[in-house]
């Protein structure tokens, strides 16, 4: 079983800075990629960035210059650093993990809010 656990979630105003945690634990032989969705109520939940254990790192262009995602493969962590939040990037964020075989698991969530 895998286990992932989310964290640093909160209410921000609009400009300001959060920084997500996701750590992963359980039974992880490999895993071949790790990354963050988002989700409002009513849409979608829709992948905002995503990191490959080679190294790889993608964002969306929504939140291009904005966010950043990293990882530590010794720690099997992933961060989301989230710089000039606006109000339209309110959200449950949800860490993902994807092993080999294509199954995918989830975190329990974190809530973002950002006033304006």
């Amino acid at each position: 079983q895998v286990q992932l656990v989310e964290s640093g979630g909160g209410v921000v105003q609009a400009g300001g800075s959060l920084r997500l945690s996701c750590a992963a634990s359980g039974s992880i032989s490999r895993i071949n990629a790790m990354g963050w969705y988002r989700q409002n109520l009513g849409n979608q939940r829709e992948l905002i960035a995503s990191t490959t254990t080679g190294g790889s790192r993608d964002v969306v262009d929504s939140v291009l210059g904005r966010f950043t995602i990293s990882r530590d493969n010794d720690k099997n962590t992933i961060y989301l650093q989230m710089n000039n939040l606006k109000p339209e990037d309110t959200a449950v964020y949800y860490c993902n993990l994807v092993v080999p075989g294509g199954q995918n698991y989830w975190g329990q969530g974190t809530q973002v809010t950002v006033s304006s």
